[in-house]
């Protein structure tokens, strides 16, 4: 079991989440889809969607604008039924233990919103006397976690579109969550607000819960998160490990030298090499054997050509994002 948490968790978080499963024999899935599709008259904006999301992580869900995304987070808290398909929340069917689930589950959809009169710690207080003692105890611990305690008696008219965000996920902290669902947190924030969401975040992950992040921030999601799952037009795409969808196996090479003229002519013939171009300080190679780099390097140093980089090139998340929904959606 741990060996199957292992690509999604950071080395602590997979420890102690493994332990956890073994010990009082809960899912390694806090949230799981089967078939799931949501229509509305004759448009379908979420069909026959398997989603699995392991407890423990920064989870990513992309899409572009419109693919479906708020659909599918409305369907997992219970504010839209859907029209086919089953979901379970913390190992149990929400149509039928919609409460219990919820209990321990803290959401932000598109933007939170609150009482612009009243302060940030009376808007808590107001959650707090609906959601019961133990969560009145909390607020003050949520406001210093999110960083927001000298300004917890400002009205939150006064807030930046940044503070109104943390407070959001104050709120869901009164719950003392299991798994955040946040759908679209960045929007608004400026370069500041996003690294100190990210590392939040990371933070809230090291604790053992998991954040669900919906997003059409690609970059952040990468940066975020270690898996994500791709939906398209409603349909699921991809799932899986971060490095998983990236195709991470490094087939091409930044090879950086003082002769790259002379680099090129040595490794364009070279049976390792399927391709070969020079670049301002050296060559990128497309590899023809994916355990060819390492002869390629000898084959440089032999010839006398003084290496000073040699780096597998990495494809960007976006690249992929855009790559696998432009084929599935039909867009050039």
């Amino acid at each position: 079991m741990a060996q199957r948490l292992k690509p999604y968790l950071r080395p602590m978080a997979a420890a102690r989440m493994a332990s956890m499963i073994v010990a009082v024999n809960i899912s390694p899935l806090i949230i799981e889809t089967q078939g799931l599709t949501k229509r509305f008259g004759q448009r379908h904006a979420v069909v026959d969607l398997n989603l699995a999301v392991p407890r423990g992580c920064a989870f990513g869900f992309l899409g572009h604008n419109g693919a479906g995304k708020t659909t599918l987070i409305r369907m997992l808290l219970g504010l839209t039924r859907p029209d086919a398909g089953a979901i379970r929340i913390r190992g149990r069917v929400i149509a039928e233990h919609r409460p219990e689930i919820l209990a321990r589950v803290g959401a932000i959809i598109e933007e939170p919103h609150f009482h612009g009169h009243l302060t940030g710690r009376e808007n808590l207080r107001v959650v707090a006397a609906v959601r019961g003692p133990e969560a009145h105890t909390r607020i003050e611990p949520a406001l210093a976690r999110v960083g927001l305690s000298d300004r917890g008696n400002d009205r939150v008219r006064t807030y930046s579109q940044g503070m109104r965000q943390r407070l959001g996920i104050a709120r869901c902290l009164l719950a003392d969550p299991e798994l955040l669902i946040l759908d679209e947190p960045m929007n608004g924030l400026d370069p500041g607000g996003i690294l100190e969401l990210r590392t939040m975040i990371g933070e809230l992950v090291e604790e053992g819960r998991t954040v669900f992040l919906s997003s059409h921030l690609i970059d952040e999601i990468e940066k975020t998160c270690e898996a994500a799952a791709v939906i398209d037009r409603g349909r699921l795409i991809a799932q899986g490990p971060i490095g998983q969808l990236l195709g991470d196996d490094h087939t091409e090479l930044d090879i950086g030298c003082e002769d790259p003229s002379a680099a090129l002519d040595l490794l364009a013939t070279h049976p390792a090499v399927a391709l070969a171009r020079k670049t301002t300080d050296g060559v990128r190679v497309t590899l023809a054997d994916a355990n060819g780099a390492g002869v390629i390097n000898s084959r440089l140093i032999e010839a006398g050509i003084a290496v000073y980089r040699f780096s597998p090139v990495r494809a960007s998340l976006e690249d992929r994002f855009l790559e696998i929904t432009s084929r599935v959606g039909g867009r050039s």
